[in-house]
């Protein structure tokens, strides 16, 4: 492959800035005027610090080149020093400052900030191990006296009597849960069910159900009553929290309506929207393990029923922290809820079957709900779609919040399919369709023969592009040979999802838009036709509902299934095409889950620090640093490396989880098929083995 076969050729977010004629790398860097960022201390009664998306968009100035020196006589990396203005070690919510420069070879040091700025150290007496002790022992009392759930009490009064006893390791435990609190921001709140402010319980869910109830009751118009749709899913405590947050938000005057059972994340997203509410909360962790549970927040009106972006995310925050700051749970007014009727599930499903045309022939499929909710509603939808029941993967296809067949309820761990694969052996399966625990993402799996199971799951960024392609041909028509205007429909994934849906917007005559990850960007791109992300989540049917939705996805890939088998194919022979049309496009992840956060902070330091000239045997062109933000999108601790032969590696934290992700892509669209996979999948193998050396 050659540079002009980059997938991402041409993009107007990118290339503007890229330099021409260049024989070296280059590292992005800030803004050549913008001073450094510090963020303010996080103390228990401040709103976490997040920088408004719209400002950074507003200030933003072209990013400035760090050079990568390719010397063909040295093999050693460019050194590249880092600066630290280190702040009061107390000062625990400061992040270091940080200047970059590069060290010239006669040793001088070129800075890439004119001025640093810096903070007033604090003179204070130091606070001793007694003093922190007592005080943590106060803010467990506190919160013990406002906890309903006796379960939570009960873990929290054996930690205090513990700690009063000279426990050490008891008094960890209750540090761990009480220094800090689970950040209310873009994705809510999620985290493991457990007693103190960096846990979900009761109490936190209460203040911020209050917290959102006067967000709500201040941005809503003089003389309306703000709304909101609350939705629950299987998983432990589920329908508590759901229950809680309707009762105290009918008491804080906002009129608060409960789904009437247990139900898939899409159909609480699809109301927000169905019944024109102000506001939608969902409880789930989705794929999360077990013990884990969570509270995405949407929000209706100009939003269109997405999930909360900067700046609502800080601004509910705010009033969050200060519910938790002056109220007592225990003492929050509560009101009188509704219940939805089943009519909204009943459109859902009407709207989601919608989506296929009357199959022209029948698919032996296998389907698992991941011992989550979403068997019921799919049934019911592929019954209005025409299609016949899928086989049943029994064990896994009623809710159970243990999730006892699998080790993590993800259909992207290994081993999470594997009694898909066993049912599906048993009745020659073509096809394997899985839904997460909340059912907002998809997986899928076709015959291999060359597998042990028989079966290989597709990959986010295979059905992902598949789906594109059955969207882009659906579209309007536009021409391809012209630039696509601004009313012609989007194709859109995320910056860390394959090049290839880019590859068949061009095709179409479509535009084509990158987004940070999650759905609450993806789910906002202007004149949505389709989008997805890698991580299994798809959007199909974007004038119904805002979010990615596993059914609808489900819908639409049987439909597709179904058309090929009436042709006398399959979805692999159909993936054969893809490549022979678009090119082949290979994608590897690496996931590192780690102990210790700051683990993955020393990464990304250690590779902006000293920016790699090749990956594996592979030369770098270029690696751009989202930090400041990039094009239209907003800042990100994201790292995106660009190869020479066109390949991509981003780096980045994962969002809900413990975990460093590296995501890399290459492409061939030279050869035949066979010399096309071969060529993607010897560069991949060699990007894969030269991110793992750097990362360790």
């Amino acid at each position: 492959m050659t540079g002009s076969d980059r997938p991402d050729a041409g993009h107007s977010n990118n290339n503007d800035e890229r330099p021409t004629g260049r024989t070296g790398g280059r590292h992005s860097g800030p803004p050549a005027d913008a001073a450094p960022q510090v963020t303010p201390p996080a103390t228990p009664d401040a709103a976490p610090h997040v920088l408004d998306a719209d400002t950074a968009d507003e200030k933003r100035t072209p990013t400035r080149a760090l050079p990568i020196t390719h010397n063909p006589d040295d093999t050693s990396e460019p050194t590249v020093a880092i600066s630290t203005i280190m702040h009061n070690g107390d000062d625990a919510g400061f992040e270091p400052t940080v200047a970059i420069s590069t060290i010239t070879s006669d040793g001088a040091e070129s800075d890439d900030v004119d001025e640093l700025a810096t903070a007033p150290v604090a003179h204070e007496t130091p606070e001793t191990s007694t003093d922190r002790t007592v005080a943590l022992l106060q803010a467990a009392r506190a919160w013990l006296n406002q906890d309903p759930d006796p379960e939570t009490q009960a873990q929290l009064r054996v930690l205090i009597n513990a700690v009063d006893d000279g426990d050490t390791t008891a008094l960890s435990n209750l540090h761990s849960r009480f220094d800090t609190r689970l950040a209310f921001g873009t994705a809510g709140l999620r985290g493991e069910i457990s007693a103190g402010p960096n846990r979900m319980n009761r109490v936190l869910v209460s203040q911020a159900a209050a917290g959102l109830a006067t967000y709500l009751r201040r941005r809503a118009a003089s003389g309306v009553t703000p709304s909101v749709v609350i939705g629950y899913d299987g998983r432990k405590n589920s329908q508590v929290f759901a229950t809680d947050t309707a009762a105290i938000m009918a008491g804080a005057g906002v009129r608060a309506i409960l789904l009437p059972r247990l139900l898939p994340t899409p159909v609480l997203a699809f109301a927000v929207r169905h019944l024109d509410a102000s506001c939608g909360v969902m409880v789930t962790a989705s794929h999360n393990p077990a013990n884990d549970n969570g509270y995405k927040v949407y929000l209706g009106g100009a939003n269109n029923g997405a999930q909360i972006v900067s700046p609502d995310d800080v601004a509910i925050s705010t009033e969050i922290l200060r519910v938790a700051a002056d109220e007592h749970v225990l003492h929050l007014p509560r009101g009188s809820y509704e219940t939805a009727e089943e009519d909204v599930v009943h459109a859902y499903i009407t709207a989601t079957a919608g989506i296929a045309h009357t199959p022209r022939a029948q698919v032996n499929a296998v389907y698992t709900a991941m011992h989550g909710v979403g068997w019921d509603t799919t049934r019911r939808v592929l019954e209005k779609a025409g299609f016949d029941l899928p086989t049943l993967v029994d064990a896994q296809v009623a809710p159970d919040a243990a999730f006892p067949t699998v080790a993590f309820p993800n259909p992207e761990e290994p081993g999470a399919l594997d009694l898909a694969y066993e049912s599906a052996r048993e009745v020659g399966a073509e096809l394997i369709i899985a839904n997460d625990p909340d059912a907002d993402r998809l997986a899928v799996a076709i015959p291999d023969l060359s597998s042990a199971s028989g079966y290989r799951r597709l990959s986010g960024n295979e059905v992902g592009a598949i789906l594109g392609w059955r969207a882009a041909a659906m579209a309007p028509a536009n021409d391809p040979d012209a630039l696509p205007t601004v009313d012609a429909g989007t194709l859109a994934c995320s910056i860390v999802s394959s090049p290839a849906l880019h590859a068949v917007a061009d095709a179409y005559g479509l535009r084509f838009t990158e987004t940070l990850t999650g759905f609450k960007w993806v789910s906002r791109v202007p004149n949505l036709v389709y989008g997805y992300e890698e991580a299994l989540g798809y959007l199909v049917n974007p004038g119904t509902i805002r979010d990615k939705d596993g059914i609808s996805a489900a819908v639409a890939l049987l439909s597709l299934v179904s058309d090929l088998k009436s042709e006398g194919t399959t979805l692999a022979g159909y993936l054969d095409l893809f490549s022979e049309k678009f090119g082949y496009f290979a994608s590897g992840q690496i996931s590192v889950r780690v102990s210790e956060l700051s683990t993955i902070a020393l990464v990304m330091t250690r590779l902006r620090e000293s920016p790699p000239t090749h990956v594996g045997r592979i030369r770098v062109d270029e690696i751009d640093d989202f930090r400041w933000g990039l094009g239209e999108l907003p800042p990100s601790d994201v790292l995106r490396i660009r190869l020479t032969d066109g390949s991509r590696v981003m780096v980045r934290p994962s969002g809900t989880e413990p975990k460093l992700k590296v995501y890399i892509d290459t492409r061939c669209t030279v050869g035949t098929l066979v010399e096309r996979r071969s060529a993607a999948q010897a560069a991949l193998d060699e990007l894969d083995r030269g991110m793992r050396a750097l990362i360790a």
